[in-house]
Parts: structure tokens; C-alpha cells; sequence
């Protein structure tokens, strides 16, 4: 899930910036990776950011020469969030903002410093598309809203304008599962090195939320190559999640849960949602806990010409990955009507 590692993203260098919070971090940085050569027209740039615990590399697997995603045709930047562990974070901030005390942070700041390096960077006035899903999602709804000049279009998989409230309960949950590790004391983890228990019963939670009834009723996880559900359980959602930064996730969760484009108009999700322009496209996944299809549909309705896909899958919100080969075809599809209208 959280792809190639070992190619190391380049850095966009904000100097001091000052977050929503109230606090400014000297010395920002925003990472990313990017695909494809932008044109001379700077017209064919995608702009595809990331997932909770994921990181620019994530969403890879979704790009590549006869794929909607096609680095042969469109320039796709793929930026990393803040708190991730590549942008600024909690584990690799100097003091004084280390660790548990590194800004409280929102959606809202990932899309300003994305917007920076779009504009600044690379000089780009007006994206082709902005691409996201799950928390990726709430940031394609940011810029929809904040900067409806320069997205003419968005694909937006598995993600909602505003939190849910029972999404929210689900977020407290697991950072509550994260906190109650011994090694987590006076606000945050002294030394990530040594967690166990909390990143543990972390991906127990999603172990259980991330796909669906249906993925163990029918013994999905066979499919993957997994012997048991247990044995899923293990070697992909714990496997993946013990090797994140507990400092880094916390700050993401709350980010998460903190979502809503409605900030920007004074709380009014409907007038926010009322500013979006471009086409968009959500899409939502039909067995997914967390963002459920009445959820995704209910902010269509307050778009101005926004439509709804639902794609049928046992994978849930983690469809997404492309995991299954009936998800990945549905996903392109939905990609290439969007990004081709």
C-alpha cells in the first residue's frame, strides 16, 4: 500500500508557513513526485494527492502508459500531506514543534502549500484535473471549492465534503486505539522505535472497517493470496501499519476528522459545495463503512452538475487500490470519462 520508498521524493521549499492553528513552522517543506513532462501550454498537469498513511507513492500503481493515468499524456503530481513522514511531520521536525508538539494541521493547509507549488513551481495557472480519494478525496473538495478557477474537473473516489459523524467516531476509535500504548505518554510517543501495542490494535480497527462484510463472508482475501482472514489480517493491514510513525498518524487523523469544505463559507456546506464550477465525478464504493454511497450522494446533490458512479465491490473503501482486477478496470473508466471530457 504504501508503494516504492525507495525512490526519494524532491522538496518544495515553503519557508515559514503559518497554519490554520495559528502556528508557523520555519522551514516548511512539501514533498512530492511527479509523472509524465509538463507541456508548454502548462495545460495537462494532474494533480493527484494521497490517502491516510499513505504517501506519494501510494497511488503508483493506478498510473502508466495505457492506463487513464497516462504519463504520456498528462503531468501527475503527486504531493505528499503534511504529517505523513516526507512532507513536514511530527518525525522529522526539529524542535520545538517534534513529535507531539508539530502543529495541529487541516486539509486546508495541505491545499494552500499544494497550490503554492503548483502556481510558484511550476507555473501552472490552471490544473487539468484533481484526482483524489479518501482523505485525498477531502483535499480534491478543498481545491474544487477554494480554487474552482483552476479545477475544471475532479475524480473523487470514496471521500465526502465534510466528515461523517459516524466517520468521526470510527477516527476517535483508532486514536484511541494509538494512544493506549505504554509507550505513549504526555501527548505523544517519546520514541516511535519503540511501539507495539498501539499500532497493533490501530490495524485491528481497520483490519475490520477498511473492506467489508462481504470481503470475509466470501473469503475475498483467498484472492490476495492469503491462506485465512487472520492471516490478512496480519500480513496486510498489520504489516502495513506497524511500519508508520504513530507521532505522524495522529496528526492525520485529526486532520481527517476535522474535514469540511463548508469552513469557507462560514460552515455553509451547501453554499461552499455551490461554488464548484468544474464537471465533477464522485464516485462512490458500494459496501465502503466509511464513506457509505447515501454519504457520497448526499454532497453530489449539492453540486452543480456533479454526477454519481457506484462501484460494486467486496473491497470496500480500500477498492480503491485496485486490489481486485474488476475495481482497477471500473476505477480507470470512471478516470478516463473525466479526464478525457
Amino acid at each position: 500500500m504504501s508503494g516504492d520508498d525507495t525512490a526519494a521524493p524532491q522538496h518544495f521549499e515553503l519557508g515559514p508557513f503559518a497554519f490554520d492553528s495559528g502556528y508557523t513552522l520555519p522551514g516548511a517543506r512539501l514533498a512530492y513526485r511527479t509523472f509524465g513532462e509538463l507541456n508548454a501550454a502548462r495545460d495537462n498537469a494532474v494533480l493527484f494527492p494521497h490517502m491516510y498513511s499513505g504517501n506519494s507513492s501510494s497511488l503508483e500503481a493506478l498510473i502508466g502508459e495505457g492506463r487513464a493515468l497516462d504519463p504520456s499524456r498528462y503531468f501527475i503530481i503527486l504531493p505528499d500531506q503534511f504529517g505523513n513522514g516526507l512532507s513536514s511531520s511530527p518525525s522529522n521536525t526539529p524542535p520545538p514543534f517534534d513529535r507531539g508538539q508539530f502543529p495541529v494541521v487541516s486539509i486546508a493547509d495541505d491545499v494552500r502549500a499544494q497550490h503554492r507549488l503548483v502556481t510558484e513551481h511550476f507555473g501552472i495557472t490552471a490544473l487539468h484535473a484533481v484526482v483524489g480519494w479518501s482523505m485525498g478525496g477531502q483535499q480534491a473538495y478543498e481545491w474544487a471549492v477554494r480554487h474552482p478557477e483552476v479545477v475544471p474537473r475532479a475524480a473523487i473516489f470514496a471521500a465526502t465534503a465534510r466528515t461523517p459523524a459516524h466517520n468521526k467516531l470510527f477516527i476517535d476509535m483508532a486514536g484511541e486505539l494509538l494512544r493506549s500504548d505504554p509507550a505513549f505518554a504526555d501527548g505523544f510517543y517519546a520514541d516511535a522505535a519503540d511501539v507495539h501495542v498501539g499500532l497493533k490494535r490501530h490495524a485491528m480497527a481497520f483490519t475490520l472497517t477498511s473492506t467489508s462484510t462481504r470481503f470475509f463472508r466470501d473469503e475475498v482475501w483467498r484472492a490476495m493470496g492469503f491462506a485465512s482472514a487472520d492471516d490478512y489480517g496480519h500480513g496486510f493491514t498489520r504489516g502495513y501499519y506497524q511500519a508508520l510513525d504513530p507521532n505522524n498518524l495522529l496528526r492525520q487523523l485529526a486532520k481527517w476528522r476535522a474535514g469540511d469544505v463548508g469552513r469557507n463559507a462560514g460552515g455553509d456546506l451547501a453554499a461552499a459545495l455551490g461554488r464548484i464550477t468544474g464537471k465533477v465525478v464522485a464516485v462512490a464504493f458500494s459496501d465502503d463503512f466509511f464513506m457509505p454511497v447515501a454519504d457520497v450522494a448526499a454532497d453530489v446533490a449539492l453540486i452543480p452538475g456533479a454526477e454519481l458512479r457506484v462501484i460494486d465491490s467486496p473491497m470496500g473503501h480500500f477498492a480503491m487500490f485496485g486490489l481486485m482486477p474488476t475495481d482497477a478496470a471500473a476505477i480507470d473508466e470512471v478516470l478516463a470519462e473525466v479526464l478525457k471530457s
